[in-house]
């Protein structure tokens, strides 16, 4: 890369005397140089060629002397390394010149060896300064990337030397969350596209304050669908017990949006939410300039379609019984055993609840189901019973439905 340089002295022989001097840098295009005559001139060079990298001013010029000149770069967002020329008994100059900002100072007569080893000197400290600022950008950038899908507090070591978690692909032990709103592609085609962005930008920025204040991962926000990690890309030994309390707090979060947008007209449908842990391929599987940390694997599909699930289930907040078990202390109603979608083996899976909700209504089920998982036939009796104390009961309808159909065990068949 050619090194730009502005030379401003109103001395009519020193362009030949440099020009030759560098004679051999120009032509192999290591260097170029421009020459101004005076403060002013400089400016309007300045102002119209960005590319330079260095400037060497004389302090006594006409019309605008040196100091001022530096004065006026010093100004500049993108400060110019400056070297300052002027006469040898004048040191008061020379020091104020170096207390504006002057990188190196030259004396007059100019002696050509000590102009060259000056401003190579100063052609490496710009390259440095470029080389140290590009590092900060790149930082910066990669930042702003990482907090798109990491909480701050895991930003911050990722960013720092020690304790770097691993970021190439890699088998971990995860929680996998997935969540997706019932109903918003059909919302998408009714409602104003300037509703529908705050809406959307109120949702997701809820939901990621979840996510991030259970220091989760998130590797996909795809519309309103979000999908979260935990356990990956740092150890978190509690993965199950986060992911189990992120899908309450999701559940609760978007019933406050759903309350929210309902007041201003607009009916947004329940957030469905499914939970699974297991292995999982983890990793960054972009490329250098596509930042893509993400999971693949069968405990990855599962969570997605315990999410599906709920659909016909009834139920907003699903999550396998493997999760339920490493999990302290859940609390949960039994939904059934689940032959998902592209499965053949059959997956107990359990409606998260938190800790005291719906304790009278969830003992009545949780007896029902008993005597179903039993092969009991008091079972049918047993869930109508709990449907007619509790009409809003989706799940304990869901099973109603079931045996009113035939059905006599927990197998559940997902479409």
């Amino acid at each position: 890369m050619t090194s730009k340089i502005l030379v401003v002295d109103d001395e009519p022989d020193l362009e030949h005397l440099v020009i030759q001097k560098f004679r051999r840098a120009v032509r192999d295009g290591e260097i170029q140089f421009v020459f101004a005559r005076d403060g002013v001139e400089a400016l309007d060079m300045l102002a119209a060629q960005q590319d330079i990298d260095l400037v060497v001013s004389d302090i006594n010029m006409p019309r605008m002397d040196g100091l001022s000149l530096l004065a006026r770069i010093q100004e500049k967002e993108a400060q110019l390394a400056t070297v300052i020329v002027s006469a040898y008994g004048d040191m008061a100059n020379i020091r104020t010149a170096m207390n504006r900002g002057a990188f190196d100072f030259l004396t007059k007569p100019i002696d050509l060896q000590d102009f060259e080893t000056t401003i190579r000197k100063t052609l490496g400290h710009v390259a440095s300064f470029r080389e140290a600022q590009r590092g900060r950008a790149a930082a910066e950038r990669a930042h702003a990337s990482l907090s798109r899908y990491f909480s701050p507090n895991l930003v911050a070591r990722l960013a720092s030397d020690s304790g770097l978690p691993e970021l190439a692909g890699q088998r971990r032990e995860v929680a996998s969350v997935f969540t997706d709103i019932a109903g918003f592609t059909m919302l998408v085609e009714t409602i104003d596209p300037k509703i529908l962005a705050e809406l959307l930008n109120d949702y997701l920025a809820s939901m990621t304050a979840v996510i991030f204040a259970h220091e989760g991962t998130v590797t996909k926000i795809v519309g309103d669908a979000i999908h979260v990690l935990f356990g990956a890309p740092g150890d978190q030994p509690d993965h199950a017990d986060r992911a189990v309390a992120c899908a309450l707090d999701f559940d609760d979060c978007a019933q406050a949006i759903r309350t929210r947008w309902t007041k201003r007209g607009v009916e947004l449908g329940p957030t469905r939410i499914g939970a699974h842990a297991g292995p999982a391929i983890v990793g960054n599987f972009g490329s250098g300039s596509f930042f893509d940390y993400t999971a693949y694997g069968d405990t990855i599909n599962t969570a997605a379609r315990l999410e599906a699930a709920n659909k016909q289930l009834g139920t907003r907040v699903c999550v396998s019984a493997y999760l339920a078990e490493r999990a302290r202390s859940f609390t949960g109603r039994p939904i059934g055993d689940l032959v998902l979608r592209g499965r053949s083996e059959p997956l107990r899976a359990f409606e998260a609840l938190r800790a005291g909700d719906g304790t009278a209504s969830t003992a009545r089920y949780s007896e029902a189901f008993g005597k179903l998982d039993a092969g009991d036939p008091g079972a049918m009796p047993a869930f109508a019973a709990v449907v007619g104390a509790h009409p809003g009961d989706l799940l304990a309808g869901f099973h109603l439905r079931r045996l009113l159909n035939g059905a006599t065990s927990t197998r559940i068949e997902l479409l």
